[in-house]
């Protein structure tokens, strides 16, 4: 089930006024509960044939209302990239997206990125942030290397592999 397929699920269960959703695929079983307050919707996404789920801490703190979300959330890929335009055989690795959603840079809008171009990485530095149905998962690196470009802007959408970073391993 695609990402843009349970948010559409959840809105439409906001909307309804139903208080307990349950559905079952042969890749994934959703329950969307919905307390008697209608303050809090409460979704839980279980993989059946993978069962290892993952949920990043929150970083930003947003309204009450928003749905509290558990999904499978996968690391960074890193792939080698081709040599640059000068023909030079320098060898960088593309970070990147893991999943859809909102890349930041950094953790509020009055901090610091986590990394700019030039900064130091290793595996397990926080290097952006995507927000994904309201929640803010870090993503770090798998690599040592050093930030040669960002990618994408802050505060725009990302899609599922898209790359973020080129990283020099040297």
């Amino acid at each position: 089930m695609k990402l843009t397929e349970i948010q559409d699920l959840i809105k439409f269960v906001a909307k309804s006024g139903v208080s307990e959703v349950e559905l079952e695929t042969k890749d994934v079983k959703i329950i969307i509960k919905t307390p008697a307050s209608k303050s809090k919707e409460q979704v839980l996404v279980q993989p059946l044939q993978q069962p290892v789920i993952q949920v990043a801490p929150a970083v930003h703190q947003l309204h009450d209302a928003a749905p509290a979300v558990a999904a499978e959330t996968k690391t960074p890929e890193v792939k080698a990239a081709a040599a640059d335009n000068t023909g030079n055989e320098a060898k960088y690795v593309t970070v990147k997206s893991p999943m859809i959603g909102t890349f930041y840079r950094s953790s509020s809008p009055d901090k610091p990125p986590f990394v700019n171009v030039g900064d130091e990485i290793a595996p397990g530095k926080v290097t952006c942030i995507i927000e994904a149905m309201k929640l803010f998962n870090e993503i770090e690196s798998e690599i040592k290397g050093k930030i040669v470009k960002v990618l994408v802007n802050d505060a725009t959408p990302v899609e599922y592999d898209q790359p973020l970073f080129l990283v020099d391993p040297a």
